[in-house]
């Protein structure tokens, strides 16, 4: 399945460092599409540190089960991800063909099964021919490389229309480390936990439950800010691997101040990747950041922006670049959050178009249209009851996204 490349796609790929005690390759396993890769492979070095943070859908797929169950074991040599395929809605097949899949794995990184972290990602429902991987991941071993990134980033695409990559290099202490990460997501996007498929790796010697507190915190900012469709996925995995292999005293806590900069510097690559994804929405030709402030809460505020960023009204209006501020008004009252009617003010881009319950006094019906023509809008809501402020990131809504889904099983 092939669609052209989003035009808020970044015109550059990023250049991505080496990690030291990381190696990739990519194949093609024949999973669903032809002529193209559609299996990864990374390879860690012995005393690689692993967190992660999983869909919450009650109907996950069976590597995210894998994966949950192997978590707090904290240690990790082997990453397998397959598209094409979610494996999701398998039953017995699918926990047979994750535990196949790590087998093959483990013999082709000479590790232990416990130490295979798995995903996938596709067509729900249709069982995974794990076979398929036997011969392929020993070929990935052997072929395996530090700087194979970009082919990581496509391997794992579906509907994608670009590989999405992201990097960041601080100090903790006196040594720098570096951070890597990747990720895949158009469509069934609405995170509830972390989203999609995203993968994380640092040569940062930072323990394994520091790791999991910062890429918690983290995910909240970010993954859990972006939102296509409304749509959570089976099988949204968030996967954080520190090698330790840059020599930096360990991190053993998240409060750590030593800390600090790697924090930061791992918020910041979360929300990257984030935005990539709400770039790439499927049938997407706007990137929305939708902002609430006076609202009662932040809890409260980032409900009534998720509310307004997943509305099919408010997201087609956006792309037919029509200001409607009553569909607006409709998201933030439907949110079933507190607000005022008559102290609502609303923003597209920075012109302001209701204000007090009302039309703007002002309303400028030509500065509003060229506001929404452009290809990044900021929808801005003030709701005038208290301190509250949330930031979430979306895309319009257009045919082509019910083109996209209505052609993807077939």
């Amino acid at each position: 399945m092939s669609h052209p490349v989003s035009p808020l796609a970044p015109a550059h790929l990023p250049i991505l460092p080496a990690i030291p005690g990381v190696r990739l390759a990519t194949a093609e396993a024949g999973i669903r599409y032809k002529g193209r890769t559609d299996v990864l492979l990374a390879l860690l070095d012995p005393g690689t540190e692993v967190a992660g943070v999983f869909t919450r859908s009650r109907c996950p797929s069976a590597p995210v089960e894998w994966c949950r169950e192997r978590l707090p074991g904290g240690q990790a040599r082997a990453l397998v991800v397959n598209s094409g395929n979610a494996n999701a809605f398998t039953g017995l097949k699918g926990r047979e063909a994750v535990a196949l899949t790590a087998g093959i794995a483990a013999e082709a990184a000479a590790c232990r099964p416990e130490e295979v972290f798995l995903a996938s990602t596709g067509v729900i429902g249709e069982p995974l021919d794990a076979r398929k991987f036997a011969g392929v991941l020993d070929r990935c071993a052997a072929g395996a490389t530090p700087d194979a990134w970009p082919d990581a980033a496509r391997a794992i695409m579906t509907t994608d229309t670009c590989p999405k990559l992201a990097t960041r290099r601080v100090r903790i202490g006196d040594v720098e480390v570096t951070l890597n990460g990747i990720a895949k997501g158009a469509g069934m996007i609405a995170p509830d936990m972390a989203t999609m498929l995203a993968f994380v790796f640092t040569d940062a010697a930072v323990a394994a439950p520091a790791l999991g507190a910062m890429l918690a915190r983290g995910t909240e900012t970010s993954f859990n800010c972006v939102t296509v469709d409304g749509d959570t996925s089976t099988s949204d995995t968030l996967l954080l691997f520190a090698t330790g292999r840059a020599g930096n005293v360990r991190v053993e806590r998240a409060d750590d101040p030593a800390a600090e900069p790697f924090r930061r510097a791992l918020d910041e690559l979360l929300v990257e990747l984030a935005q990539l994804v709400a770039r790439d929405g499927e049938g997407a030709r706007k990137f929305v950041t939708v902002e609430i402030e006076g609202a009662e809460s932040d809890r409260s505020a980032h409900r009534i922006a998720m509310s307004v960023a997943n509305s099919p009204l408010v997201k087609t209006a956006i792309a037919g670049e029509d200001a409607n501020w009553g569909r607006v008004v409709m998201a933030v009252g439907k949110a079933g959050e507190p607000a005022d009617r008559d102290r609502l003010a609303i923003w597209f881009g920075d012109v302001r178009v209701a204000a007090e319950g009302a039309r703007d006094p002002g309303y400028d019906e030509a500065a509003a249209t060229a506001a929404m023509k452009k290809d990044e809008i900021r929808l801005k809501v003030d709701l005038g009851i208290g301190p509250g402020r949330a930031r979430v990131w979306t895309c319009d809504l257009t045919k082509a996204y019910v083109e996209i889904n209505g052609d993807y099983r077939s």
